[in-house]
């Protein structure tokens, strides 16, 4: 994997790239999803797509504040974001995230800032179907039971249900839906900021309940687009004492590990 360029050294040179890849709290300090980072990033540089990084210039969306009731620091903290990607004339953003994708493409527009923002998971859809991304048909996912949890801020709230499943598809392997997916999927129990406080007292935490869905499609990979379903249904996964049988992975993972990238 080669050098990852910020916008800051793009600028410097007297030329912007082709995307910003906005990376997210999860995507730089999540020990685990770093490594969604960096499959991302690998795909990219082989597709030969220009794109760039804030860095250090990047803070959090504002997301989790906003949905905790703090909207004084959401919106200190997006509109420094705003004044960040208008000093480098940003226009396209592309972001693993859900959470970062729904704040920068639906709440920074209430405050002036206007951006074209894509979920990595239509990005790379994208780059299937330009012929950017190759993946040999009989590969490694080939008849290999893969289910798909659907993001609630990924579906529901920006209607992004054909895009994962789409770059699914292109690894030739076992597509099978849970009973409740799409329109009707059921949440991993970390959204509204449910992540950063513990459950309340009930008969079964959600995340366990939603496991509960995946593994009964028999699937050996759990697919998901999101750093907190991530997080939550790998701990629900465990929780079952399932996760030698069963891997909870990214989208951008399977489809590295499919074009046999090193990240």
């Amino acid at each position: 994997m080669d050098t990852v360029v910020t916008m800051a050294e793009w600028e410097s040179r007297g030329e912007s790239p082709e995307i910003l890849f906005w990376v997210g709290c999860a995507g730089s300090f999540d020990d685990r999803y770093k490594r969604v980072t960096r499959a991302f990033v690998s795909i990219l540089q082989a597709a030969n797509i220009s794109f760039g990084v804030l860095g250090q210039e990047e803070t959090c969306t504002g997301d989790p504040a906003r949905r905790a009731g703090n909207e004084f620091l959401f919106q200190m903290q997006a509109m420094s974001n705003i004044q960040t990607l208008e000093r480098y004339k940003v226009r396209k953003i592309v972001t693993a995230c859900p959470h970062c994708f729904n704040t920068l493409k639906n709440e920074y527009s209430e405050l002036g800032g206007s951006f074209d923002v894509m979920h990595h998971s239509a990005f790379l859809q994208s780059l299937i179907n330009e012929g950017k991304i190759r993946i040999k048909e009989g590969g490694a996912f080939k008849g290999k039971r893969i289910t798909y949890h659907d993001s609630c801020y990924l579906g529901r709230a920006n209607n992004v249900y054909e895009a994962p499943r789409a770059v699914l598809e292109a690894l030739d392997a076992d597509l099978v839906e849970m009973k409740r997916c799409r329109t009707t999927g059921l949440c991993c129990g970390a959204g509204g900021a449910q992540m950063f406080k513990e459950p309340e007292k009930g008969n079964k935490d959600i995340n366990v309940e939603r496991s509960d869905e995946a593994l009964a499609t028999g699937a050996t990979t759990v697919a998901v687009a999101c750093p907190f379903c991530m997080t939550m249904i790998s701990d629900g996964v465990k929780a079952r004492e399932k996760e030698a049988e069963v891997a909870v992975k990214d989208l951008s993972e399977l489809i590295a590990e499919a074009q046999g990238l090193k990240f």
